[in-house]
């Protein structure tokens, strides 16, 4: 889970497992899994940073670079 900021600075949680696709517009737009938006303050960057911090501390981080690695093959 992440911690993210709506454009009038409230503060939500989302996880990041959900997230499909991530753009700016010039306002950061995040597309779910299930194909609802949601639009956020903070930076495309950001958003990437923290799911990827997440992604680590869970473990996947590690999956999905052995998975890229084309070791397996």
């Amino acid at each position: 889970m992440i911690e993210l900021r709506r454009l009038n600075n409230e503060t939500f949680t989302i996880n990041a497992l959900m997230i499909e696709q991530i753009q700016s517009f010039p306002d950061t737009t995040i597309t779910l899994l299930n194909g609802k938006k949601v639009v956020v303050k903070d930076r495309e960057q950001t958003v990437i940073e923290l799911a990827t911090e997440f992604y680590k501390k869970i473990g996947l981080q590690q999956s999905l670079n052995k998975a890229g690695d084309g070791k397996n093959e």
